[in-house]
């Protein structure tokens, strides 16, 4: 299922890259906030499609609607490939679309094994994802040349449905191996509830709105990361096609990288150390990272940071994220997750692209931002050890109670 949609998603994340250099540079904050005002969009039907069809069912409406979408966008490519609307469009929707295609299949992992499951588990299956996003790239890249942007949507549609197939049969195994006696039947049914029950829930629960704050501080120190890649490829490199390329050739070392580390080490780490390490060492890495930026800012530079604090975050922060929904209600596991992975994140984005290009625009000095970047990364590592403690607490008081 892992490797299917990020094979897809991978291979056009490049594309996405470059289009929104097409866009202009300059431009990239407005392309955050409209992937932002997106989501928001998107979020009450995804709400809708939760609490009303059944359980199981619910990964496979998703990636039929994004399938649709891919085709759309291989026809609208196929037919003038040159428009910068259609660019700006798809760098939007390939945004918002990641984010919710991924969550949602954490969302079924996280629903159908334990705690216990997790974190044996977990680590070996985000191999397949990193396995994934080390194939798209590569087919991306030998690809684009020989059938252009519209050939690549096609083809990561289909394996959009390859993946939908895949966690089907995932759902249909646990149903055969039910942690309890009547899970098989809760699986089949509706979740209900609101549309925007997934905000209400973190709203209303400590421990949901910690891990909001999380994925902000994930999310902020992305973006700043992110602006200073996207200036520094558009000055050494002027061409489309090379631009891709490098942004294939950074995903690969990216995803060499990160089933390494998730074959040999992340799950050692969760079961010996627990899930705190998983979430405070990427934050400390991040922050040494935006200190060297602020005294060396030159690509070489950036491109080890992007690749060791992307390759980290796949490899440690995301698996260690995930477990933290091991202890919370079915509910909270599609809804309030999935309002975390995408509006908590992506409003983070939008504002904090913002206030990179403020700062830049003030200060003319990068410096500035990455001193800044050092900051909240600093932040965010305390408060990925305290959610690892709040999680220990919730899972020592469910064993206690069943």
């Amino acid at each position: 299922m892992f490797f299917l949609l990020f094979a897809g998603y991978f291979m056009l994340r490049p594309v996405r890259e470059t289009m929104g250099i097409v866009g202009g540079v300059e431009n990239l904050q407005w392309l955050f906030t409209g992937t932002f005002l997106a989501t928001l969009a998107a979020m009450p039907l995804f709400g809708w499609i939760a609490g009303r069809v059944q359980r199981r069912r619910i990964l496979s409406w998703v990636y039929g609607f994004f399938t649709l979408n891919l085709i759309a966008f291989g026809a609208a490519f196929l037919f003038d490939p040159d428009d910068v609307w259609v660019a700006r469009t798809f760098y939007i929707w390939l945004s918002t679309f990641s984010l919710i295609a991924i969550s949602v299949a954490w969302s079924v992992l996280v629903d159908v094994f334990s705690t216990s499951q997790a974190k044996r588990l977990f680590a070996l299956m985000a191999a397949g994802a990193s396995l994934g996003g080390l194939t798209g790239p590569l087919l991306g890249v030998f690809l684009v040349g020989r059938v252009g942007h519209a050939g690549l949507m096609f083809l990561s549609a289909a394996l959009l449905v390859s993946s939908a197939l895949a966690a089907h049969g995932v759902q249909r195994w646990r149903e055969r191996h039910a942690l309890a006696a009547d899970d098989a039947t809760q699986r089949q049914r509706p979740l209900g509830g609101s549309p925007f029950a997934g905000a209400t829930e973190v709203l209303k629960s400590p421990y949901l709105l910690g891990i909001a704050v999380f994925m902000l501080l994930l999310a902020s120190v992305s973006t700043f990361l992110y602006f200073e890649q996207a200036r520094m490829v558009h000055a050494v490199f002027p061409h489309r096609t090379d631009q891709t390329r490098v942004f294939g050739v950074i995903d690969i070392i990216v995803q060499t990288l990160s089933i390494l580390s998730q074959l040999l080490i992340t799950g050692r780490i969760a079961r010996k150390l627990g899930v705190g390490v998983l979430l405070v060492a990427v934050p400390l890495i991040a922050a040494t990272g935006f200190l060297w930026l602020a005294f060396a800012p030159t690509f070489a530079v950036l491109a080890v940071v992007m690749v060791v604090r992307r390759a980290g975050e796949y490899a440690l922060v995301r698996p260690g994220r995930e477990m933290l929904y091991t202890v919370v209600e079915p509910e909270a596991k599609y809804k309030a997750k999935n309002f975390n992975d995408t509006v908590v994140y992506r409003g983070a984005d939008a504002v904090s692209g913002w206030v990179k290009a403020g700062i830049d625009m003030i200060a003319q000095q990068p410096t500035i931002a990455m001193l800044l970047g050092v900051a909240i990364a600093l932040v965010w590592g305390l408060n990925g050890g305290a959610l690892a403690r709040a999680q220990r607490r919730i899972e020592a008081t469910a064993a206690l109670n069943s």
